[in-house]
């Protein structure tokens, strides 16, 4: 099943795309596009979206963490987390759990303010959010960004438990070898068009890749 569909980028079941590109580029509105907050053609789970909100998309199971991860800081870890979800209290309860078990930092700390967290457990949580709504597709825009390598890595491997999961995945991210390392396939934007697109390591030897990303 085609995960998304969109200004000829498309996504499938479990896959991690890459979306790459300088600052301008597009990333950001492509995203925001998927979501709903811009006008376009949009497929998704192999149905066209393109006149539905954005409420609409994400109860389909469109997940989504911005730039700058925005997570509530006068709230916990814990009313962060279940404050995505709008389940009953006892699901919610279980996918609490769940998500916790996925990031070990967080789970120590449940009752912490999110604004006591360093950048990289604020970033973590605004994964945890979204993984709440187990959605189908998950779009992040710079989820690296401000984050030491070690923070990176241990984000890249829930990106990937995710993907195995089934969750596809369209990453933005304006530093192409950091994001290549955990992306199946990746597509460079330059004024919102896809102008190159293949495997990591096609696009890592591509003698245009750091003209179009910006270094």
């Amino acid at each position: 099943m085609s995960m998304l569909a969109a200004q000829g980028i498309s996504i499938e079941v479990g896959e991690i795309v890459a979306v790459l590109g300088a600052n301008g580029s597009g990333k950001t509105e492509l995203l925001e596009t998927v979501l709903g907050f811009r006008a376009g053609a949009v497929c998704l789970f192999d149905q066209d979206v393109s006149a539905l909100p954005v409420e609409r998309r994400v109860s389909m199971g469109v997940g989504y963490v911005p730039e700058g991860r925005r997570v509530f800081a006068g709230l916990t870890v814990a009313e962060n987390l279940e404050a995505s979800c709008g389940l009953p209290a006892a699901e919610r309860r279980r996918r609490l759990d769940e998500v916790l078990a996925l990031f070990p930092a967080l789970a120590e700390r449940p009752q912490a303010r999110a604004w006591l967290l360093s950048g990289g457990q604020q970033q973590m949580l605004a994964l945890a959010r979204a993984l709440m709504n187990r959605p189908r597709l998950l779009l992040l825009d710079e989820p690296t960004l401000g984050l030491a390598p070690a923070i990176v890595s241990d984000l890249w491997q829930q990106l990937r438990a995710a993907a195995a999961r089934g969750t596809a995945i369209l990453l933005a991210e304006q530093r192409a070898a950091l994001a290549l390392a955990v992306a199946s396939r990746g597509i460079v934007l330059k004024a919102g068009q896809a102008v190159l697109s293949g495997s990591p390591a096609e696009l890592l030897g591509h003698p245009e890749l750091a003209s179009l990303v910006g270094g």
